[in-house]
């Protein structure tokens, strides 16, 4: 029972050092000093910025760029816009060429430096918003924060070196203000380091989360300066293989070193109406300030930029400090786990508590552990909401600690679970019983493969491994040899990943030195050696899963902190010393308490799932449009939300038919809803095909006034060669027969391609275009509650259109 009480107060010790570690710093207010960032004065400039949305093209948007340029030329900043219409091929999921493009209006500062031939800094955050959102974290809260940096640098002093403030516009319709500055601006050529500010929700720690290649340079500015840091070169691997861009992702491709940092708590109010400034957490936009102001001062005053070198492998521990070495040092972490488990397997031989089919079923123990824990946490996600995606977990969004929580309670049980079943014998059927259940669980709400493959192989592995009880020593030598394996293959494969598995696992084999495997006497030393070591790493690795729960709704991928956390925890939870292996009252107690953890943890996913968490504060996303045909004159009413709302079943069902699904290429990749609506006739984009006394052809194509956006598909059954689009080259139907797809965010009166083709062909164009609003000549729509807003493209209108040209 002491080891009980011990581990009861490790995961206490664990889950308040992490709260401490994710603990946001106060704002500062302002009348803070002058020569450090104050959130409060940050704020005054979100609540500008943010009053309403601003998307690209926008009256709003021009108030915003004027708002900007007054504030930068207060604080002294060099002023100028640029105005170009951008282009950039996109990466697509499909194989189809996408290229993205719009006007932009680029705001950029330059506070001057002493030497302004020298390669200068540059902050970088867009100006600009989605519809229905005001911003007020994305990005208003970077906007603001860059504002107060130029401010706290000007109260420095003149620095260095020029110090370049670059504002953009249209990010958020594919980063296009980036794009135009790094391709065409004369600063752009002068730029030696670049810091982005970013954000992805409305709150939490700010996460520096990407580099550019070669960032050891980069890594040492970060690690000499800043303060609570929140970054990790898994963050920057994980990152480089999501489909997801920022500004950063152009000014890394022009071959610029720097850092990018966002917060993403409080995802609910990404790209929401709830985004307003009074639902932004200071803190976040403090902690953010604070990092930003850190770095932009050391190395705008500094004599010389940070230098490239090898990709480091680092990551942030407690407080300020951040670990980093070249990734050939993993080895020797490596070498320390090696020669500590070693030494521990030497003194549990010489005390006579260890069995090779006990290591052997301590292995099988921990592949278990987390095949079980991943089939547990996916039911328990299948059981909270449907589907996976954005919409389909804003429900979840809106409790997010609660689900949270849940998640926790599983991952917990799942862990006590499986080392009672180890540790007291006879659980084999049990095992694989509570596995495949896990798997059929989830098959209640469809067909799932990965629930499927999960259950089974968990209950394979438990046949396997569970029967006669396992000693603590063996067990745990079997838990700790997988974490060996696996940080050796990491080491091998991903160098800049292994120190997730390597650092617990050298605290674990220290541990299991100093407790000669768990079965060391006297009885204190292992309570004691468990809250000095294990509690810390316990803590460390919350504050991971706390960060990859908040980044991919992919709950099952945490069984991995739960493994990682058994490598500390297993001898505790055993709860019994060396040669007492059974049933016992710490056994008995063991099985009640993980028994509540994973029961505790399914029911609060179905609380989720049966009760609707919509609020004025969290309010129900409605997403309706119009969609009219202007080749056969039908019109329908369309949603792309996974689950109707009740306000959007009401607007597609006035025409008294029930709303079904269809497929349509250019509205969007997955399914909509949709329904029959009155035939009001909108205008479609012109289109017509010119021929140049060159010998070119040019598409012109006429967007209706009211256009938001533009939707073209074009296709042509001989290759083009000279491509342009509005006179920005494009490398666009260099294939015959294949679709290109060109996005225009708001669109010009004109839009103008130019072309050579290689011979006689025909030229097939699919356009629509998206209203800024709800047309008048439509039936308007009936408001809506508080608890409910308009989300995304809702409100507007489609128009579609086809036309064929030969030459």
């Amino acid at each position: 029972m002491v080891r009980l009480a011990a581990l009861i107060a490790v995961i206490g010790v664990a889950l308040g050092l992490a709260g401490l570690a994710g603990r946001l710093p106060a704002a500062l207010s302002a009348d803070a000093p002058a020569n450090v960032f104050s959130a409060a004065r940050a704020q005054a400039d979100i609540e500008v910025i943010a009053r309403e949305p601003h998307p690209i093209g926008s009256a709003a948007n021009a108030r915003v760029r004027d708002y900007i340029l007054q504030r930068m030329a207060a604080s002294g900043l060099e002023t100028q816009v640029q105005t170009q219409f951008s282009l950039r091929r996109a990466t697509s999921r499909t194989s189809d060429p996408v290229f993205l493009g719009g006007p932009v209006e680029n705001i950029i500062g330059v506070l001057p430096g002493r030497d302004r031939s020298a390669p200068a800094l540059a902050l970088m955050a867009h100006y600009d918003s989605v519809r229905h959102s005001p911003g007020a974290a994305d990005n208003a809260a970077g906007v603001a924060a860059a504002l107060e940096v130029a401010r706290v640098l000007r109260a420095h002093g003149t620095p260095e070196r020029d110090v370049v403030f670059l504002m953009t516009d249209g990010e958020e319709a594919g980063l296009l203000g980036a794009e135009a500055f790094f391709d065409s601006h004369p600063l752009a050529g002068r730029i030696g380091f670049l810091v982005n500010m970013e954000a992805r929700g409305g709150g939490g720690l700010a996460q520096m989360f990407q580099t550019a290649s070669r960032n050891r340079g980069a890594i040492d500015l970060l690690q000499s300066v800043a303060h609570h840091p929140s970054a990790s070169s898994l963050s920057v691997l994980v990152y480089s293989v999501m489909p997801n861009d920022t500004d950063f992702t152009v000014s890394r491709a022009a071959g610029i070193d720097g850092l990018n940092f966002a917060f993403i708590g409080r995802q609910f109010d990404y790209h929401a109406p709830t985004s307003k400034p009074g639902n932004l957490d200071a803190g976040s936009l403090q902690h953010m300030g604070d990092q930003v102001t850190a770095i932009a001062l050391a190395a705008a005053l500094s004599a010389s930029l940070p230098t490239r070198g090898p990709d480091q492998t680092f990551s942030h521990t407690f407080n300020d400090l951040l670990i980093a070495y070249p990734p050939l040092a993993g080895w020797l972490v490596l070498a320390a786990c090696a020669g500590l488990l070693a030494l521990a397997l030497r003194n549990a031989r010489r005390s006579g508590v260890l069995d090779a089919p006990g290591v052997i079923r301590g292995a099988g123990a921990a592949v278990y552990l987390v095949l079980f824990t991943g089939a547990v946490l996916h039911l328990a996600r299948r059981i909270a909401s449907d589907g996976r995606g954005f919409l389909e977990q804003r429900d979840l969004l809106a409790r997010v600690t609660v689900w949270e929580i849940a998640i926790l309670l599983i991952g917990l049980g799942a862990l006590l679970l499986t080392i009672r079943m180890s540790s007291s014998g006879r659980s084999r059927l049990q095992a694989c019983a509570l596995a495949l259940a896990a798997g059929a669980g989830a098959l209640v709400f469809g067909w799932d493969p990965a629930a499927v493959a999960l259950g089974t192989a968990a209950g394979v592995a438990g046949i396997m491994t569970f029967g006669p009880p396992v000693r603590v020593a063996p067990a745990w030598t079997g838990v700790l040899l997988t974490g060996f394996a696996a940080a050796l293959l990491l080491q091998l494969l991903v160098p800049t990943a292994a120190f997730l598995v390597a650092w617990p696992l050298l605290a674990a084999c220290l541990l299991a030195v100093l407790t000669t495997l768990g079965a060391g006497a006297p009885a204190w030393r292992l309570p004691v050696a468990s809250l000095l070591v294990g509690a810390p790493v316990a803590a460390w690795l919350l504050g991971y899963a706390h960060g990859v729960f908040l980044g991919l709704d992919l709950p099952a991928v945490l069984t991995v902190f739960v493994w990682l956390a058994s490598l500390v925890l297993w001898p505790l939870a055993h709860g019994d010393p060396a040669g007492k292996v059974g049933r016992s009252r710490a056994v008995f107690w063991l099985g009640r308490g993980s028994a509540a953890c994973l029961i505790g943890g399914l029911v609060v996913a179905g609380t989720l799932r049966a009760t609707p968490p919509w609020s004025e504060r969290f309010p129900e996303a409605t997403l309706v449009q119009h969609l009219y045909d202007s080749d056969t004159g039908k019109a329908f009413l369309i949603s792309s939300e996974p689950r109707l709302s009740p306000w959007t079943r009401q607007v597609l069902t006035q025409q008294g038919l029930p709303p079904e699904r269809i497929r349509d290429d250019l509205v969007g990749r997955r399914p909509v809803w949709s329904a029959p609506a009155p035939a009001e006739p909108l205008e479609a984009t012109g289109m017509s095909v010119e021929t140049l006394p060159d010998g070119r052809r040019r598409l012109i194509i006429r967007p209706p006034a009211d256009a938001g956006r533009l939707d073209i598909r074009i296709r042509c059954n001989t290759p083009w060669a000279g491509a342009a689009i509005n006179g920005r080259p494009a490398d666009l139907l260099s294939a015959p027969g294949v679709w290109n797809r060109v996005r225009i965010a708001a669109p010009p009166g004109e839009l103008v391609i130019d072309f050579m083709p290689a011979g006689p062909g025909t030229l097939e164009v699919l356009s629509m275009t998206q209203t800024t609003g709800w047309p008048r000549a439509l039936r308007p729509l009936p408001a809506r509650k508080t608890d409910e807003m308009a989300f995304g493209d809702s409100d507007t209108a489609l128009v579609k259109a086809r036309r064929n040209f030969n030459w």
